[in-house]
């Protein structure tokens, strides 16, 4: 196949930021089958190793659908997948995947490092196949914005990888929020300090002075994809830990936060950030090679959001706490300083707080107010098979990228706070652009290496 160029410059994304404006990178038809509660759902999982090896299985589980091609750049973790599923036919290469399959799927999982993410979605999207991507959604946050305004103008179901969003413990806090359990929020206060996180997945870097060749294995060209070239080096990229570079990961609050946001933003009915400000480990922020290549280790995120009905002033803080930054003491004895969730959110309202615990189930604060509050009553929910079955005609999503979307926006522009520390950032969402600050703006966007670009820009 003809390998053709997969990306938007950055002026294109900063000043029109429309996906339907990109030239079509593969010469796809996009077809979308018409399907039904008796249908079956032809699937394609690309990225079938850690978390998606977990992906495919979870897909594979559901009783109508048939997983029918997969595809990795790793060879070895491909065999397993394929081992699992022997019907599936294979691909190292993504745009083979799409252009060869083409009538024969109707859904895809994107299950790979966040800087591919974009141009695999975009693609599958165009191609008008059914979209569930691991969070967060892209890398940046332009392709977010391409990604959302591509998939809603299509039409296709789309599902961002926020898991936990679909349990009872997140589902029954979203209820709580929007019902007034807590008057009026006052403040949020959102943390991620997972042990062992700092040690086994945020490396300092900076990058190793020389490489060596990439095991037979791996293809380390397609690995890269629409990332700058550089010299395989073992252990610190593939797998796992590519997340500690700037290159490929979107730092500690970028993916964790997608989980950490998700009741928060959908309980308020956020809208996008006026403004955002980070402080950082101090350590990288003195380093000029390690704030060049890898992400810090430690952020305090601090974003002012519009408000709204749901909240007591015309404007709603919003902090986020990672690595060795940690909610005020005097909000976590709130619950208990403790035993407090080391991956949580609290909202403070106006007749008490809101603890959602990642994972677990919400508490209303303090308990002995609320011992006799109302516990919704709400079904059991597979995250994949609820994708599955809005495929087939049923419900909307709970994370569509039309929801999903906006909050991934916000969450990326933590990122860009966190690489010019200190600056207050003003945000003018409707033109893409920090009016008093124009410089941060290069971190919004980048531009993809040779080989990787859209046709026609």
């Amino acid at each position: 196949m003809t390998k053709k160029a997969f990306t938007v410059s950055r002026r294109d994304f900063l000043l029109a930021a429309a996906a339907t404006a990109l030239a079509p990178p593969l010469a796809l038809r996009a077809s979308r089958r018409k399907l039904g509660p008796n249908d079956k759902l032809n699937h394609a999982c690309i990225g079938v190793g850690g978390m998606g090896w977990g992906d495919l299985n979870q897909f594979g589980k559901h009783p109508k659908v048939n997983i029918v091609a997969l595809c990795d750049v790793d060879s070895v973790r491909l065999k397993k997948a394929s081992e699992a599923f022997p019907n599936a036919r294979t691909y190292t290469d993504w745009r083979e995947l799409l252009e060869k399959e083409g009538d024969k799927i109707d859904s895809v999982n994107v299950t790979v490092p966040d800087h591919n993410h974009f141009v695999i979605a975009v693609n599958a999207i165009r191609a008008g196949k059914h979209v569930y991507c691991q969070k967060p959604m892209c890398h940046d946050v332009a392709e977010v914005r391409a990604l959302t305004e591509t998939a809603v103008k299509a039409g296709v179901i789309t599902q961002l990888g926020t898991q936990i969003a679909s349990t009872k413990g997140d589902r029954t806090a979203v209820r709580w929020i929007k019902e007034g359990a807590i008057g009026k929020i006052k403040h949020a206060y959102l943390c991620s300090n997972r042990p062992g996180a700092v040690e086994n997945y945020r490396l300092v870097g900076p990058r190793p002075a020389e490489g060596q060749e990439a095991p037979s294995t791996l293809n380390w060209d397609l690995w890269l994809g629409t990332a700058p070239a550089r010299p395989f080096s073992p252990d610190i990229y593939h797998p796992t830990k590519w997340r500690a570079w700037q290159d490929f990961g979107t730092g500690w609050s970028g993916d964790i936060g997608c989980h950490i946001f998700d009741a928060v933003w959908k309980g308020l009915g956020l809208k996008p950030p006026k403004s955002v400000i980070a402080e950082v480990q101090k350590s990288w922020e003195e380093s000029p090679a390690r704030r060049a290549d890898t992400w810090p280790q430690g952020n305090h995120i601090t974003w002012t959001f519009p408000g709204n009905k749901m909240t007591e002033s015309k404007t709603l803080p919003l902090e986020w706490f990672d690595g060795e930054f940690y909610p005020p003491e005097e909000i976590r004895a709130l619950y208990s300083v403790a035993d407090y969730p080391a991956e949580s959110a609290m909202l403070i309202g106006t007749k008490g707080a809101l603890l959602i615990p990642h994972g677990g189930f919400p508490v209303l604060l303090p308990k002995t107010s609320f011992e006799n509050y109302k516990v919704p009553e709400l079904p059991d929910r597979n995250h994949y098979h609820h994708f599955v079955d809005a495929c087939l005609g049923g419900e909307k999503t709970e994370s569509h990228f039309a929801q999903s979307g906006p909050m991934t926006e916000a969450i990326l522009l933590g990122t860009v706070a966190i690489r010019v520390p200190g600056k207050l950032l003003e945000w003018d969402s409707a033109k893409m652009k920090f009016p008093n600050n124009p410089d941060a703006e290069r971190y919004l966007s980048r531009i993809y290496r040779d080989g990787w670009r859209i046709a026609g820009r």
